[in-house]
């Protein structure tokens, strides 16, 4: 059976949404069957993610998962936010607790965080109960590189019983992050998107690994790119997005593909050569 191919783009700083409207336009023609829409990330204020969910789904007929953050909005915003994707046709959230303000930024800026992602399912639950006329399908986020974790799992078990029915998952790129997500299949009961971010240099692979919170890149993978050129990277880039999706194929329902740097066009050959592996 053909996965569910669901990929992410971070919204524009400005509000210029050509690149980004034409990038969902040359996904979908690639085989994407959802764009999910990152919700300010990095504490960095972007392009409201719920109002370019209702957008896409209305103007080129896509599925959309926006993801929502407890960091910028008190409940009443937050049910606000919901009412509004419901009145779109938009029944599916990705609910995370989100990045920190930047430091530098912290002065001028105050983050709510009046929930956490459990709690803001357990609400969202509650609203589906009492409230919209469609339910909304709630997924979470699930970290396959967390150090600890069997404390992860935990806590994706709380978010399940708040209401949450699948996982979002960090990407594979190391050994253990495929065992954690095998294990993640075997304990949780809900839809899993195993994750896919496309490394595109060496150097992206170094900072990812020092920088990024949520993603280990093996050593392996890093001694790939070690003096390869844009063109040899980003080949390798494919070659290695499609073994992972063979690899985590048994253990996911989808794929979850992370778009790097706005680089579409390498985004859109992934994901032909995995369609076209998933149809042979």
């Amino acid at each position: 059976m053909k996965k569910r191919i669901a990929v992410e783009l971070d919204p524009p700083f400005n509000d210029d949404g050509a690149f980004f409207l034409e990038s969902v336009q040359a996904l979908k023609n690639a085989g994407a069957d959802m764009i999910t829409i990152a919700d300010s990330p990095m504490g960095r204020p972007r392009a409201d993610s719920c109002m370019l969910a209702a957008k896409i789904k209305r103007d080129y007929q896509i599925e959309t998962l926006p993801h929502i953050t407890c960091r910028d909005r008190n409940r009443n915003a937050l049910q606000a936010s919901l009412l509004g994707l419901a009145m779109e046709n938009v029944h599916q959230v990705l609910l995370v607790t989100g990045d920190p303000i930047p430091p530098e930024e912290r002065e001028n800026i105050k983050p709510v965080f009046q929930f956490q992602s459990y709690q803001l399912a357990e609400f969202t639950r509650q609203m589906n109960e009492n409230i919209f006329q469609k339910p909304f399908q709630i997924f979470g986020a699930l970290n396959i590189n967390a150090r600890y974790f069997d404390k992860e799992l935990e806590r994706a078990r709380r978010k399940e019983n708040s209401g949450m029915i699948g996982f979002f998952t960090q990407p594979v790129l190391s050994p253990e992050a495929l065992e954690n997500l095998k294990q993640a299949r075997r304990v949780l009961s809900g839809i899993l998107f195993g994750g896919i971010f496309p490394v595109v240099s060496h150097r992206n692979a170094v900072f990812l690994n020092q920088n990024i919170h949520g993603i280990r890149v093996s050593d392996e993978i890093i001694t790939l790119y070690q003096d390869k050129s844009r063109e040899e990277s980003e080949q390798i880039a494919v070659d290695l997005s499609v073994r992972t999706a063979r690899e985590i194929s048994p253990y996911t329902d989808g794929f979850y593909l992370m778009t790097p740097f706005r680089r579409v066009a390498l985004m859109t050959e992934i994901l032909r050569q995995i369609t076209r592996g998933e149809s042979v």
